[in-house]
């Protein structure tokens, strides 16, 4: 007997799935195999210790000058939650962070997104954490200060951005040991 076919109460062999027809009819068999269900990556063998460890670079910039709606539509295009906001008097050098949410709360207080400069903009924050920062503290830093993206530096300069995402990643891979 087929897996598919099972007894019924009266004695007779259903199949499911089965076809419209007589009940004494061979219940019609599943035409492709199921692939065997995959489960989720592997993670790595060891945990990151410092945001370091998991910061990934700034592909994604724009001009503290540049309108907030290009900013906006360079998020999209870029497929990030933030961009670095470069100061062009000084040598494009990284000054802060645009996120999501800053757009969001500009357009939400009615602010004109396609008249009003990135630098204009309250939110814009220049927060940033240090490269040697641990992940826990970069947790607990991001939880007080309400933030999903931070810059990371290292002393010096910017050398990446984390975000909300890859700190939960880091702080549910398995232990250094």
């Amino acid at each position: 007997m087929s897996p598919l076919k099972e007894r019924t109460l009266e004695g007779r062999a259903e199949g499911y799935p089965a076809h419209a027809g007589a009940a004494d009819e061979p219940a019609m068999e599943p035409s492709t195999p199921k692939a065997p269900a995959q489960g989720p990556p592997p993670r790595p063998a060891h945990a990151p210790a410092t945001v370091a460890d998991i910061s990934r670079p700034t592909a994604a910039t724009v001009m503290e000058y540049d309108h907030v709606a290009a900013a906006a539509y360079l998020m999209k295009h870029a497929g990030s939650g933030a961009l670095l906001v470069l100061d062009a008097q000084h040598g494009n050098r990284p000054i802060s962070v645009i996120t999501e949410a800053d757009i969001a709360r500009a357009v939400a207080d009615g602010i004109d997104v396609n008249q009003t400069r990135i630098h204009d903009l309250p939110a814009a924050h220049p927060a940033t954490i240090p490269a040697a920062m641990s992940i826990r503290d970069a947790a607990r830093t991001m939880v007080a200060g309400g933030f999903r993206q931070l810059p990371v530096a290292d002393g010096t300069s910017w050398i990446g951005i984390v975000d909300i995402a890859d700190i939960c990643g880091a702080l549910l891979a398995p232990a250094r040991r």
